[in-house]
């Protein structure tokens, strides 16, 4: 007679949804220094550019820091995200647009907010799966990260800057607390 079964990987499961507890916010973002940690994948850097340039238009004066991450579909290493927190109040990490970079994104944004750093994550509505999975994964399954339409690495100067119009105030309300774990949003360029 068998009395349970026995997971093996319950303590490490456990410990891992432990440690999630309350993403970190902040109360505004004017003056902050926002970090914008791109992934070397086609339009990323126009991408976060445009939405920075609308965060700091919406909430006056912040500080853009800029930070690439060279290998996309990789999880943040220590040195980086040690960067990150020294020279950031909160951080934009994007664009998750494939299947491994939009699940190093979301760990990325995971690690970041466990390091203390409110964190806001794009990915591509095509990658949702993928993203969802990772956070699972990471013992965060409702984590929040915001979507966008796929593809974006073929947009225009024109859909870019439309597209960062859009996900500014996702953004921004994520890092603000407003958006609660598990929202995803969509855009699109129609």
């Amino acid at each position: 007679m068998v009395d349970g079964i026995i997971d093996p990987t319950a303590r490490a499961r456990d410990r891992v949804t432990a440690e999630r507890g309350t993403p970190p916010v902040v109360s505004s973002l004017d003056g902050l220094r926002v970090g914008l940690l791109e992934n070397t994948k086609r339009n990323a850097d126009r991408i976060l550019d445009a939405v920075g340039a609308a965060l700091d238009e919406a909430h006056g004066g912040v500080e853009l820091v800029r930070r690439t991450k060279t290998q996309f579909a990789m999880p943040l290493d220590e040195e980086l995200l040690a960067d990150l927190k020294n020279a950031c109040d909160v951080v934009v990490v994007g664009v998750g647009d494939c299947g491994s970079c939009s699940a190093a994104a979301v760990a990325d944004g995971i690690a970041l907010e466990r390091a203390g750093l409110p964190a806001a994550v794009i990915c591509t509505d095509a990658f949702e799966t993928t993203s969802r999975a990772m956070a699972e994964l990471q013992g965060d399954a409702d984590y929040g990260f915001l979507l966008t339409q796929h593809p974006v690495a073929n947009l225009t100067n024109e859909q870019i800057e439309r597209r960062a119009g859009e996900l500014a105030p996702e953004v921004a309300a994520r890092l603000l607390g407003h958006l609660p774990s598990g929202t995803l949003t969509a855009t699109n360029d129609h």
